[in-house]
Order: structure tokens, then sequence, then C-alpha cells
């Protein structure tokens, strides 16, 4: 197959690896209400990325640059980090179970101008294959990046012998992004897209059967997510303080009270996101508990973001709802995005690794 305003340094620490100027925040930061609106297109932001050489990350090299750079991404523009994320994992999808064949093609298209996502959520009638004549069958909803996407790694054949395939999904006639009706998220550009048709020769197939679902790579990773999270909640805090300063109001104790003491968790979450983001690199730690790290962190920072919407509703008062409201777009794109995983199953799989053994809460010491 050929596979054709910046936040203030001192709320999100950085290092010179982490690939990410000033500059390119504030642009990000900048399009953000216009790609919300659908003025902009995204992808003159994800073309920002690349040419910041951030394309060719999988989050393997240096994790807690990765971790960091999606902090930093999420506090200024979370749609884009968003599909970055999605670019990321598709990246090492494809780099853990691809053949050196797609390795070599899809490093090749990134430079040339691919972009990558990875869509998992079937549609009314599931992706399957093995239809006539060897074509695919069904739909993928909740994708992400419709006409930014140029190929997307999806599940085919659901279950737990489920299959990744790597598919070009330029075809705009195919996707439907006008039944994506969430209050956020909305300069992703998310819908629909028709698989049905696409012809087995125009997929790469990419490992095993049952692959997708090995950990700690699976959800061992929503260390991702967590770090877009807590940026996001630490970007929607500094606009806050912004506008409560140009507004002076941020002498107010009850103010600073709000807003330092979701901070300082916000603070803490980002530690425990880079933790999450190393522990997958550790070879002293089993799957489990690599799996548990991530998903604590992921919930952590769940928290907090849901806690720096209340402190920022609270401390802006109604101006905060306005249709141009800064800090109402940020929260509307956060609350959305929140709410992507199956909270109560995630807390009780990592109490169930961090709690097992008498006498020894684990991770503590870790």
């Amino acid at each position: 197959m050929k596979v054709s305003p910046p936040l203030s340094p001192t709320l999100v620490p950085t290092k010179s690896n982490d690939r990410i100027s000033d500059e390119l925040l504030k642009s990000l930061s900048t399009a953000a209400v216009d790609e919300e609106t659908g003025a902009r297109p995204i992808h003159r932001s994800i073309d920002l990325l690349r040419g910041a050489g951030m394309l060719l990350d999988d989050g393997t090299k240096d994790a807690q640059a990765t971790a960091r750079a999606l902090m930093r991404v999420g506090s200024v523009n979370l749609s884009v980090g968003r599909l970055w994320e999605g670019h990321v994992n598709a990246l090492l999808l494809i780099n853990l179970y691809g053949t050196s064949e797609v390795k070599s093609a899809i490093q090749e298209q990134i430079s040339n101008g691919a972009f990558l996502g990875v869509w998992g959520a079937d549609g009314t009638v599931p992706v399957t294959s093995g239809a006539a004549e060897g074509r695919l069958m069904g739909a993928k909803n909740f994708a992400s990046g419709l006409g930014t996407v140029s190929h997307a790694i999806i599940t085919v054949n659901s279950g737990p012998e489920v299959q990744l395939a790597l598919v070009n999904v330029s075809d705009m006639k195919r996707a439907d992004p006008s039944v994506w009706d969430m209050r956020g998220m909305k300069a992703t550009a998310s819908g629909t897209y028709d698989f049905t048709g696409v012809k087995g020769d125009d997929v790469a197939w990419i490992g095993n059967p049952g692959d997708y679902l090995q950990e700690p790579h699976f959800v061992g990773g929503v260390w991702r997510i967590a770090a877009l999270q807590v940026g996001a909640a630490v970007g929607l805090l500094d606009q806050a303080a912004a506008q409560l300063r140009a507004m002076g109001r941020m002498q107010a104790e009850p103010q600073k009270t709000r807003l330092m003491s979701v901070l300082m968790r916000a603070w803490a979450g980002m530690s425990f996101v880079e933790r999450a983001a190393l522990a997958t690199l550790r070879t002293d730690l089993t799957s489990e508990q690599i799996v548990a790290t991530s998903i604590s962190a992921r919930l952590m920072t769940e928290e907090v973001a849901l806690d720096a919407i209340r402190a920022v509703e609270q401390s802006i008062g109604l101006q905060h709802f306005g249709s141009n409201s800064g800090t109402g777009q940020m929260t509307r794109d956060l609350s959305v995005y929140l709410r992507q995983a199956a909270r109560d199953a995630f807390l009780q799989r990592a109490a169930n690794a961090a709690l097992a053994q008498d006498g020894a809460i684990w991770g503590v010491f870790e």
C-alpha cells in the first residue's frame, strides 16, 4: 500500500527540548477562537506544529518532554492538542506494530504533509472486513479532524480480536461533520466517516488481531489525555486571572484564594502526568502498574480541571458565559474533552493494582 496570549512560563515549566516557543503558543492561542467558529481551518495550526518538528514524535524518545509539550499546547488550544495527541498515538501504534515498509512510508508521508489520527468509535454499522470482494463495511463515529487527518488508524472487527488498519481518509465525500452537535471541541471538525466499499488493497493492516488492546500501550497511554486536561485547566486559570486583572478584580482575597487553591493542585497534577509518562519507559514495573499510574493521573487531572471550571465561573461571573468570552470558549472545549473515559471502571482498575499488596500501598515510595 502507498501511504498516500502565551501562557506565563511561571505556570507551565518547560525545558529546551519541548520544541515549543512562546511565539508558537501565542499563534495557537490567537487561532483558537476563529477555529471554533470555522473562520480559520485548524489545519493551519497543525502546520505550525509541523514546522516546529513536532509531528515525528510518538512519545517514546522523551516521554517527559512529550508530556510537557502536550500540556503547553493544551493550555492555549485544546482542539489542536486533541488532534496532535491522536497523531502521536497513531504514530506510536505504527511504530509498535507496523511493518518496516509501512513505517518507512508513513515517515516519508508525514514529512510531505500527512497527518494521522486514531478513530476507534464505531457508528451504527461497525466497521468490519471480509465483505464482498474484500471491501470494508461500516462507519466510524466521533472521528476527529475530518479534512485535516489524511490517514487514520481505525479498528476493524470489534471485540478482543480487533484489528488495526491504516486507511487514507482524505475522501471528504465519505465524511459528515454535521452530526457533531456537541457544545465544545467544534474546531476539531469531528463527525462520521463511512468506510463502506473501501478496497482491501487500499488498507494497510497494522499488527495482529488483538494487538491494539495490549498493555501498557492501550489504557496505559491515557497519560497523554491527562497532559492535555491539566494543561487546559492551567490555561483556563491563566486566562481568568488575566481577565480579572484587566477588570481590577484580581486583588480581592477570595479571588486569589479560589484560583490559587486549584492552581496548586494543577501543579501537582502536572508532576503526576510526567511521572506517568516516565513510567511507560520503566522495565521494572508490570504493565498493570504502568496502567494504574496512567489511569490515576488521568482521573486526578479530570478532577482538577472540573474544579478549575467551577472556580473560573465563580470568579468571572456572568461575563464568562458570553458568546465572545475567552474563558467561556476554553471551558466549552474542556468540558467536552473531559467526558471521554469510563471513569468508574478506570478507578476500580487502578485501585486493584495500587491496593493489592498487604502492608504496602503500591506507588507511594516507588
